[in-house]
């Protein structure tokens, strides 16, 4: 009751970010349902079932990673004097943004379910000309979905939603370097405790001298899923058929080059943090004037709030290009025919998720940075100041994640190409 209280009384904004968040988990729902409807209207191609399925993996950790990162910025359910006083530490405050978005994505699995069975035709005689076709043949029409089974798919995105964003915004201890000094006793001069950084990077990013640590291992896993998915490969290129045969059928796709292509993303994400952290150092290196060092200051201290979004957008960047330059070099019919419905439906619901994923941090980090800001107009710093170091920040973001990404994408094709 408290949630639905809270949504009702949301601004515009916050209300426009569940709503992206009830569209994507309604695309999940609608993907899982449609490999359940798949499946039970072709029991006999057990592969493509599983292709259907597999293929669902992506769009659901990206509709988790929009939830949690829309219900970290979501303010009606941050700290303050209003939650503590009736009884809401930060423990509950996170159990209610769980709740919160678990309730919205609930919403998208109900609307999702009545997209389902219209296009099945299961909804009265007034939609029977939506189970006759060619999507009501792919989605199981005329035969009887198993009850526990869509139970169950529909529940798997609000339970992993709220699953993640308990456990991602749940508060941490404080570490041992950041414990409060020891009491002193009555008449000792009392130590000089060092003033807390001006811009605050959320309640779970890390502390900028952490963001670089995911950086080796982010290399490391793309260098492996690069080295996998060109070993896998083979000395043939597989039929253009077969590039992106998702969902529809695994044969043609070996699974080290569906895994290599997996690791190299992951890679990416886990790296995003560190390469913006390491932009903002090479924006300050040197004896930069004051438009650098604002600029790659304030893109240290927001690297781990930002990294991880801007990898994600880099890794579907990667594999956008990849899968363009492959079918664009595929002869014949077969690239007309390569992306269909529900591979189009998830690469636009992974697409629209990380787009709003890191939207969602940029406010974020844009809120979080308001005593900064605040406290350089009061020094008499220019407005114009503040936006040629946005400006310079995503300059450099873009000056340093293209190459890569245009690199990455390039290794991808190249085994195919030979």
């Amino acid at each position: 009751m408290l949630s639905l209280r809270l949504t009702r009384g949301a601004r515009p904004s916050v209300l426009l970010r569940r709503s992206l968040v009830t569209v994507a988990a309604a695309g999940a729902s609608f993907l899982l349902l449609s490999a359940l409807g798949f499946a039970s209207g072709h029991p006999a191609d057990s592969q493509g079932a599983v292709g259907r399925l597999l293929w669902c993996l992506v769009p659901l950790a990206a509709t988790v990673h929009l939830a949690v990162a829309v219900g970290r910025a979501d303010p009606s359910t941050g700290p303050g004097p209003g939650f503590a006083a009736a009884g809401l530490g930060p423990a509950r405050a996170a159990l209610l943004a769980a709740v919160s978005m678990a309730a919205a994505c609930a919403l998208g699995g109900v609307l999702a379910l009545l997209v389902f069975l219209s296009l099945r035709g299961d909804l009265g005689s007034w939609l029977d000309w939506a189970g006759s076709g060619a999507v009501g043949r792919q989605l199981g029409s005329g035969r009887p979905l198993p009850l526990a089974g869509t139970v169950t798919l529909l529940a798997v995105v609000p339970v992993l939603v709220g699953a993640a964003c308990a456990a991602g915004l749940w508060p941490r201890q404080p570490r041992a370097g950041h414990q409060p000094p020891p009491r002193q006793p009555r008449g000792a001069r009392r130590p000089v405790v060092p003033a807390p950084s001006t811009v605050v990077t959320g309640p779970i990013a890390p502390w900028p001298h952490r963001a670089t640590s995911g950086l080796p291992w982010g290399i490391a896993l793309t260098a492996a899923g690069l080295a996998l998915q060109a070993y896998a490969s083979g000395d043939a290129p597989p039929h253009p058929d077969a590039l992106l045969a998702v969902p529809g059928r695994l044969g043609g796709n070996p699974p080290g080059v569906v895994g290599g292509w997996a690791l190299a993303a992951l890679g990416l994400v886990l790296a995003g943090p560190g390469l913006t952290h390491l932009c903002g150092r090479l924006l300050a290196v040197g004896r930069p004037g004051v438009l650098r060092l604002l600029a790659g200051r304030m893109l240290q201290q927001e690297a781990g709030l930002i990294g991880r979004p801007v990898g994600a957008l880099c890794a579907l960047a990667a594999a956008g290009y990849t899968v363009l330059e492959l079918y664009g070099r595929a002869s014949g019919p077969s690239g007309a025919h390569a992306f269909g419905l529900l591979t189009g439906l998830g690469a636009a619901l992974v697409t629209l998720c990380a787009a709003a994923t890191t939207l969602t941090a940029v406010v974020e980090a844009r809120s979080a940075r308001e005593r900064t800001t605040a406290a350089l107009l009061r020094l008499g710093a220019p407005a114009r100041l503040l936006r040629g170091a946005a400006a310079l920040r995503a300059t450099a973001l873009l000056a340093l994640l293209v190459p890569l990404v245009w690199v990455v994408a390039h290794l991808t094709a190249m085994p195919f190409h030979r």
